[in-house]
């Protein structure tokens, strides 16, 4: 059984930084993607960026050259380091997985394994 477990959430004032972290713990498939997702009250769940088993990534337009995701597969480890964050990024960030190569466009329902999630503040 799959589990996503993500931690490092907290609050910032804007332009601060935080590190998001998700272990994953029984995954098998030989092919994946693992992604990052955000929520903000009243909204739509919306990709933020996703890395595939040989480490290419993507971003949405408005995290790119803020947000950096990556993994450390030794440790089985998904991370997102978030810098100069702004009050739009406050949300909830959930850590997701697919077993399947990545699809071009980050959408929630391409991914079928989904952390608990963990909020992420940012003050003006």
């Amino acid at each position: 059984q799959v589990q996503l477990v993500e931690s490092g959430g907290g609050s910032v004032q804007a332009g601060g930084s935080l590190r998001l972290s998700c272990g994953a713990s029984g995954f098998t498939s030989s092919r994946y993607c693992m992604g990052w997702f955000r929520q903000a009250p009243g909204k739509e769940r919306e990709g933020v960026a996703y890395i595939d088993m040989n480490g290419r990534t993507s971003y949405r337009d408005s995290v790119k050259g803020r947000f950096t995701i990556s993994q450390e597969n030794a440790k089985n480890t998904l991370y997102l380091q978030m810098n100069s964050l702004k009050p739009e990024d406050s949300a909830m960030y959930y850590c997701a997985a697919r077993d399947n190569y990545c699809s071009p466009y980050i959408r929630p329902y391409d991914y079928n394994f989904w952390g608990q999630g963990t909020q992420v503040t940012v003050s003006s």
